[in-house]
């Protein structure tokens, strides 16, 4: 029994790792289409990224405007992240991923949240509350079908 609650751990654990994986990038992988996550929170604004700042995390490229906005992603990364991997919050609220125009953004509660475009962001914002709550109850099941379709290719 203790063998198999530590094989049942292991599993858990390599799933919640690879959850954390599903982020919405280009190409080229570089995320949220190249703008600054850090620049929303400190300059109130999106930003573009510069390649000369450049942090890989999750699998992703981020770039920043600023070395100091990379070093404060350094030290913090899960705070500045969008939520949903990146993807449209109305779109996942809504069961599906979707993705974003990164000038389509807002911040609650000190999360970052990104839509598809600035009319998806006003009916977005009309039931804001319930489509962060659905977000994150769809969230789990939208990564679990995306690492099942990853696994068969």
């Amino acid at each position: 029994m203790k063998y198999a609650m530590i094989v049942c751990f292991m599993l858990v654990s390599v799933y919640a790792g690879e959850k954390k994986d599903f982020i919405r990038m280009d190409k080229k992988g570089v995320a949220v289409d190249g703008y600054d996550v850090v620049a929303y929170f400190v300059q109130g604004k999106p930003t573009k990224g510069q390649d000369k700042f450049v942090q890989e995390w999750r699998g992703a490229k981020w770039l920043f405007s600023s070395s100091e906005n990379l070093e404060k992603f350094k030290k913090s990364p899960q705070k500045y992240a969008p939520q949903f991997g990146g993807f449209c919050a109305w779109a996942v609220g809504n069961g599906y991923t979707a993705k974003i125009d990164p000038t389509a953004w807002k911040i609650v509660d000190q999360k970052l949240y990104l839509n598809y475009n600035h009319s998806i962001q006003k009916q977005w914002e009309k039931d804001r509350k319930n489509l962060i709550h659905s977000g994150h109850k769809n969230w789990p099941k939208l990564v679990k079908k995306h690492l099942e379709k990853k696994s068969k290719k």
